[in-house]
């Protein structure tokens, strides 16, 4: 079986990236499938046992069948919860995406048939004051699932993300949309707008309000439409 490598974006902070990633690397695992999820850098982190722990991080982590080190998931952690490039010059660090793609590329030599790489933010966030996260999913070539936050807003920001994305090259696999019909007015108006304009395949409709066994199976039909 081929691996399948996919790169997680989001329309914008917040918008549900590890939610997707975690329930696509349990559907993955529920598949029999080896699957990791890696999130390369974060910012907003806490002490635990004397070491940063991004707490998005951890979840991932826990979510791979795949046994990985925290290290190996989430390469480079800052504690307070700013964009990581003020972050690392806050700290006198100096990110490149050249480092982050080594950490993934060195991850994903971990044996594995599924794997996900989370951004942070959306696509066009910093990593230094010359490069953008967007310049690490162009180098590791993998196809992009769109998260769009459904709320106020998202409209233009799911047009002005697959625009950037489809600029710089990329396939995009698929968008998810995520959050419920009680999280935003005319939900089903603005979904069907959407998935008409997007020209892109609508992976899932996902709702934070569900109950286990609705949530597994949501996320086990987003992973076979992934894959198909």
């Amino acid at each position: 079986m081929a691996k399948q490598q996919y790169f997680i974006t989001g329309t914008d902070t917040d918008s549900g990236k590890t939610h997707v990633c975690v329930g696509l690397l349990a559907a993955a695992a529920r598949q029999d499938l080896r699957s990791m999820g890696v999130k390369p850098i974060s910012a907003g982190a806490e002490m635990i046992d004397g070491k940063l722990r991004n707490d998005d991080a951890m979840k991932i982590q826990a979510a791979s069948s795949v046994s990985l080190h925290y290290e190996q998931v989430n390469p480079v952690v800052f504690e307070p919860a700013i964009a990581p490039h003020i972050a690392a010059a806050k700290e006198n660090k100096i990110i490149t995406v050249t480092r982050l793609e080594g950490f993934v590329r060195g991850s994903l030599l971990t044996p594995h048939d599924f794997a996900l790489v989370e951004g942070a933010g959306g696509w066009r966030v910093p990593v230094n004051d010359r490069e953008l996260l967007s310049d690490l999913a162009k180098r590791l070539a993998m196809p992009v699932i769109v998260v769009v936050n459904m709320r106020l807003g998202c409209l233009n920001h799911a047009f002005l993300t697959m625009e950037a994305i489809r600029r710089d090259g990329l396939k995009i696999a698929g968008w998810v949309a995520n959050g419920g019909q009680d999280d935003m007015s005319c939900y089903e108006e603005n979904l069907s707008t959407l998935n008409n304009m997007l020209s892109a395949p609508l992976l899932g409709s996902l709702s934070w309000h569900q109950d286990r066994q609705t949530a597994e199976a949501e996320f086990d039909l987003l992973l076979k439409n992934l894959s198909s």
